[in-house]
């Protein structure tokens, strides 16, 4: 399989200095890059941030910074994937101005008016099984898996399962926000075909393993 996976958080730059982000780490995104790879598939990797290790360096490696750039090349690349993982936290505002130069410091309040962002996953979860133009601007048409992340501080289970079902996920992996740059963490994965199961205390290491292992089963 040709997996394409996101990392990391992307940054929206209020000046060229200052920019609005988050706390992931990317290390979720790394190990589901390292999980594939072990496994003998093909791994392109959008990230936001470097961790490389000698395993991930033989991936295709692509580095964004903004939730448009991550769009693009998500855009770019899903037509030869056989499986889309979003495991980014992509902003969901962006500043609606960007200021040329830095923005000095005044003694009056800043109001930073913001925009929403692409919903990259309901973009991908609408065309996994269209016919889409490869970069070499061939139509291609195939069958795409789309696994989606949940961070949810309240009502997981719910809000991760109107996720799988309004954005035509057929993964879903729920968790809880102590999961953010964490080693080990709890999840809850649920796909079309399979009720919830749980993953106790468990390194992010083998977490994108039985990740991996339900793709395959689902592929």
């Amino acid at each position: 399989m040709h997996i394409l996976i996101t990392a990391g958080g992307t940054r929206e730059y209020i000046d060229p200095v200052r920019f609005i982000t988050n706390a992931s780490s990317g290390r979720m995104g790394y190990e589901l890059a390292k999980a594939s790879l072990k496994a003998g598939h093909k791994v392109t990797l959008i990230t936001t941030v470097d961790r490389k290790t000698p395993l991930t360096n033989k991936a295709n490696i692509v580095k964004v910074q903004r939730a448009a750039e991550m769009f693009e090349a998500v855009k770019n690349h899903f037509a030869n994937c056989d499986c889309l993982i979003m495991a980014a936290a992509v902003a969901d505002y962006t500043p609606v101005k960007v200021s040329k130069t830095k923005i000095k410091k005044q003694k009056s309040e800043l109001v930073i008016k913001l925009k929403p962002t692409v919903d990259i996953l309901k973009w991908a979860g609408l065309h996994k099984n269209s016919e889409l133009r490869t970069q070499n601007s061939k139509l291609k048409s195939q069958r795409r898996l789309v696994v989606g992340f949940a961070l949810e501080d309240k009502y997981l289970l719910q809000n991760a399962q109107n996720k799988l079902i309004e954005k035509k996920l057929d993964m879903i992996v729920a968790n809880s926000i102590d999961a953010i740059d964490s080693i080990k963490s709890t999840v809850h994965i649920k796909t079309t075909v399979s009720d919830w199961q749980t993953i106790e205390n468990t390194s992010k290491s083998s977490i994108s393993k039985k990740v991996i292992k339900l793709i395959e089963t689902l592929f």
